[in-house]
């Protein structure tokens, strides 16, 4: 890893916000009303901690792979739970930040994309815990809406700074700027100062600071810690920069370009290969994603140094019985499924994110907890852990309390249609707009504006989503009630079905390699000769009776073209 190592010490990052500079205009947090103290589990109100990381594949932990060293992440799933069911309903840094911290689906709350979404009239879960007598922070990305590092309401403790960040202090300037003295900033409680170090650590050093130093310790407290860690592109600390040097990373067997990998995927997968977002050419690079994964996962070593940091404090200050840590991503990364990099898709490696709790004595310890939890689900869940017993009337998620501590068991968790939405965005024109629903183990995939295929997939039967069941005969069923069902879900709350978009501002990023992969065919099953006499069949909403038609070698309706129907005419 030499060039890591150069890249290091150069701070050769190459990720820098896309997001337009302007005020946040918010509203402040309605009251709530705190439940009384009998219906908190513990003596005093708990403390929560939320770590969230970026990007991080749902199965890049230790304990799920072997190769990856992550022993904090791991005592937690060892000492609490660990859910391999959490999911994003928006595969996407801000959508997804603003769902987590809004309870609200992105139709609803407006951030549908990483650039100049407005934040306007909206209110923050935090709010709700400051109400009811908690200290609460946030430290690290908030990268949601418009691109300002400016405190938001809800949070007596502020520390973030502008869209992605920077690894190391001067990474991204250029090397004028470096010369002339200048780093990039931070914003805390207000004011700009300087990012003097690595970020992961000084996020942490400011965490820890705050609570060892600055909190009340008469109130309970809401820490939100924000990693920049692992976004693209990872760079890691110093003493993590060989970690990896000997490990092979292996990728997932639909990386490689077979036609078997890619029998009944939509064209735009296929087409994508060759893209930013695609194995073949991510980022726009020649570089292999096993040799990525190793800056990837020593970046993340940084982050659980950090999660240890925090655990060695509970456990001093007597505090793990009345604190829950909750470890997790805000979206899912794919590395090379089905051709694909990165996230923004409907497929499990994008929409699944890494998910551990931990409080011990609450949350029942060394367990593998099947319930699926949404991003969408934390703030009521979040709210009834605190012991506030009224929700917010604009919260759409689920309160998953009783799931987390057992009090109801995964088996007999009942939760919503999982629906997933992505709305399609200029600067990475590659991914189309994404509708999905998943009911029990079907998960039905539509694309909206463009020529390609729908999915349809038994993800328990087959969790890589290599079949896709949309044309089996036996599933014409699951695949009418899931487009009904996907419809009327995806209503906003004006009941109106909008597709929401930001202002274009450049081409996006467009590029191929120039000797890479070409354009994927039309699937064979469209090709036909002309003058079909059932040619209208395709617009018509399927049923039964259409399908039955098509087996019997029937049009459904029959369908003429002008010059054929003039010779059906009988002549006088």
């Amino acid at each position: 890893m030499g060039k890591l190592h150069k890249a290091i010490l150069g701070t050769a990052a190459t990720f820098a916000a896309m997001a337009l500079s302007a005020p946040a205009v918010l509203a402040s947090a309605p009251a709530v009303t705190p439940a009384p103290a009998s219906a908190t589990p513990t003596q005093h109100p708990r403390n929560i901690i939320f770590v969230l990381v970026d990007d991080l594949r749902f199965d890049g932990m230790g304990f799920l792979n072997p190769a990856v060293h992550t022993p904090n992440i791991d005592r937690l799933a060892r000492e609490g739970a660990y859910f391999p069911n959490g999911v994003t309903t928006s595969s996407l840094c801000s959508p997804s930040r603003a769902t987590i911290l809004t309870g609200m689906t992105a139709r609803n709350h407006g951030v549908v994309d990483n650039n100049n979404s407005s934040e306007d009239g909206l209110t923050y879960f935090p709010g709700y815990l400051h109400q009811a007598g908690y200290q609460t922070a946030f430290i690290g990305k908030w990268h949601m809406g418009n691109d300002t590092d400016a405190p938001r309401p809800g949070f007596d403790k502020w520390i973030s700074f502008k869209g992605q960040g920077h690894y190391y202090p001067t990474g991204d300037l250029p090397p004028a700027a470096v010369a002339a003295g200048q780093v990039n900033m931070l914003n805390i409680d207000g004011k700009e100062v300087p990012q003097k170090g690595y970020i992961t650590d000084e996020l942490t050093d400011y965490a820890m600071n705050w609570l060892e130093r600055e909190r009340d310790p008469k109130k309970p407290f809401f820490l939100y810690l924000s990693h920049k860690a692992v976004h693209s592109d990872p760079l890691p600390p110093p003493r993590y920069a060989h970690q990896y040097d000997a490990t092979r990373f292996e990728l997932p067997a639909s990386a490689a370009n077979t036609p078997e990998n890619y029998k009944g995927k939509p064209r735009w997968v296929y087409d994508q290969r060759n893209t930013w977002h695609g194995i073949d050419f991510f980022y726009n690079s020649d570089m292999k994603m096993t040799e990525y994964l190793k800056y990837y996962f020593a970046t993340l070593s940084a982050v659980d140094d950090s999660l240890g940091r925090i655990l060695a404090y509970l456990r001093k200050h007597h505090l793990e019985k009345d604190t829950l840590v909750v470890f997790t991503s805000d979206n899912g990364f794919q590395i090379g499924d089905h051709g694909l990099i990165d996230k923004r898709t409907a497929y499990e490696a994008s929409v699944r994110v890494p998910l551990v709790m931990w409080e011990p004595g609450t949350v029942p310890s060394g367990t593998v907890n099947r319930g699926r939890v949404r991003g969408l689900d934390f703030a009521p869940t979040f709210l009834n852990a605190a012991g506030i017993s009224q929700m917010p009337a604009q919260f759409e998620g689920q309160n998953a309390w009783p799931l987390i501590t057992g009090a109801i068991k995964p088996a007999e968790w009942k939760p919503t249609d999982f629906i997933y939405e992505y709305y399609w965005e200029w600067t990475f024109p590659e991914t189309p707009t994404t509708f999905a629903i998943t009911r029990g183990n079907l998960k039905y995939i539509q694309y909206h504006g463009v020529y390609d295929r729908e999915e349809l997939y038994d993800v328990a039967a087959d969790p890589t989503e290599m079949h896709n069941l949309i044309d089996d005969p036996k599933h014409l069923g699951d695949k009418i009630t899931l487009r009904a069902a996907l419809y009327a879900d995806l209503a906003n709350k004006q009941g109106k079905h909008a597709i929401p978009f930001t202002a274009r501002q450049s081409i996006g990023a467009v590029r191929r390699n120039r000797n890479g992969t070409g354009a994927a065919p039309f699937p064979e099953e469209w090709l036909v000769e002309p003058n079909q006499r059932d040619r209208l069949d395709d617009i018509l909403p399927d049923s039964q009776a259409k399908q039955d038609a098509h087996a019997a070698g029937h049009p459904f309706v029959n369908s003429p073209t002008v010059d054929q129907q003039l010779k059906d005419i009988p002549e006088k």
